[in-house]
């Protein structure tokens, strides 16, 4: 139960009662001090009208009245004159005297405890005004004992009393608190155990009907990442259908595009002219069927595995890619720069960093060759407090407009005829796997650069 939310909710809740309490106990303690001292001044001073009214008491009598009164002695001033009015005598000397008159109220509450804790027989001096003016003040002293026994009952009284209230208190606290939030707390996840045996049934779905705002905010953004998960697990489920299908096919499409090969071939000995000229372009169609087919294939099949990270020396990975894009060159007019600190290290899978790497420098390779003109490709890199940036430019002709909308995207992102833009897809899922992004930073006539972000946290940048 403690572990639980209302159980959590009713501990607080009688704490936080107990001490509001004891925040009201301090001054009502002061406050009873001050009432019992004041009850022992006016008792005192209509024993001091008495002997007033009668110069010659008898002893007995007045000792009676002292004793009425809680008091050892009655000292009134009227008139400018102080007369000590009755008398007894004291077991103790006067230890401290209170002047109830401006005593302010930290005052009251600092000898309100201080008389709770001194437990010493003491006798004490009091003053304060008489009662509707029957003189300037009035004195007394008295025994502390009483004075403290009376506080301590009555804090007893007081705490008892914030007990049972703390305890009432926090037990409706706690049933309103099952009745109005834990049970539509339970409520939702019930819909949500309930939904997650079977995420495919859109019956299972959430229907908002909280009475509470924050919880049917919470109950409506549910259910739309309950359909939109189950919208997704349905065209997944048809994706797979159709891989399968594909799959099925994939023998004999390859079967049927190698006998169209085989034939293209053939065609090519023929001694017609028309024949000569066309069959050409009938090998390059047949061949970039062949290529978007198997290149379908295997995108469908592929299972890219999560990165495994290691320390990566980036200079030598760059190095490994340029001299190999330096081999395919031959001998066109192209160039390779690299600014890569020699001591940079990050922390990446090293073979798909080396495929992406690969994928961008092969892709500005290929349009610099296919324009027909002199280039550059440069790689540079840098490092800050949260992540690293490695960026690939050239000095191609750029991308075309369609290829910038659906870059990323398989199938549609293609830079160059022929492509099926499976290259930039994977190069971009392999980066946001490391938690990174691989984005376009610019693409015009001089050329493009793209950027790569590996973050060195957790990828929350």
């Amino acid at each position: 139960m403690l572990n639980s939310l209302s159980g959590r909710f009713l501990i607080l809740t009688t704490i936080f009662v107990m001490l509001a309490e004891v925040l009201i106990f301090v001054p009502s303690i002061a406050r009873f001090r001050e009432d019992y001292l004041l009850s022992h001044l006016e008792r005192a001073q209509i024993a001091s009208l008495a002997l007033l009214a009668d110069d010659m008491l008898n002893p007995d009598l007045e000792k009676e009245l002292l004793e009425n009164a809680g008091v050892f002695n009655v000292v009134l001033r009227r008139d400018e004159v102080r007369q000590l009015m009755l008398s007894s005598p004291m077991p103790h000397p006067i230890s401290a005297t209170f002047d109830l008159r401006d005593a302010t109220a930290m005052t009251l509450i600092r000898d309100a405890l201080v008389r709770l804790v001194d437990a010493d027989q003491e006798v004490i001096r009091v003053i304060g005004a008489p009662v509707r003016d029957a003189g300037l003040l009035i004195e007394v002293t008295m025994d502390a004992v009483p004075l403290r026994t009376a506080m301590i009952d009555y804090g007893a009284r007081i705490l008892v009393l914030s007990a049972v209230i703390s305890v009432i208190t926090a037990l409706m606290l706690f049933l309103a608190v099952r009745v109005f939030l834990v049970k539509p707390i339970k409520r939702v996840v019930g819909h949500m155990l309930n939904y997650a045996a079977a995420p495919e049934d859109s019956r299972r779905i959430i229907t908002p009907g909280a009475g509470i705002r924050e919880l049917r905010e919470a109950e409506t953004a549910l259910q739309s990442l309950e359909t939109e998960l189950t919208q997704a697990l349905r065209q997944k489920e048809r994706l797979a259908q159709l891989g399968g299908a594909v799959s099925k096919i994939s023998h004999d499409l390859r079967n049927i595009l190698t006998s169209a090969q085989l034939f293209v071939d053939r065609i090519e000995g023929s001694d017609d002219p028309l024949v000569k000229r066309m069959a050409p372009k009938l090998v390059g169609s047949i061949t970039r069927a062949v290529h978007l087919c198997e290149s379908t294939l295997a995108f469908g099949k592929a299972e890219e595995p999560g990165p495994t990270l290691a320390r990566v020396q980036l200079a030598e990975t760059v190095s490994d890619v340029i001299e190999a894009e330096r081999l395919a060159v031959d001998s066109y007019d192209l160039s390779f720069a690299e600014d890569i600190p020699a001591m940079l290290t990050l922390r990446a899978d090293p073979e798909q960093l080396y495929r992406v790497l690969s994928n961008l420098v092969r892709n500005a390779r290929q349009a610099i060759v296919a324009s027909g003109k002199p280039g550059e490709i440069a790689v540079s890199a840098r490092e800050d407090a949260d992540a690293w940036w490695i960026e690939v430019a050239d000095t191609g002709p750029g991308l075309p407009p369609k290829a910038r909308e659906h870059l990323f995207m398989a199938f549609q992102g293609g830079t160059r005829k022929g492509g099926s833009g499976l290259g930039l897809a994977i190069s971009h899922e392999l980066i946001r796997g490391h938690g990174g992004t691989l984005s376009l930073l610019h693409s015009g006539p001089d050329g493009s650069t793209f950027s790569i972000c590996l973050p060195k946290g957790d990828g929350a940048l």
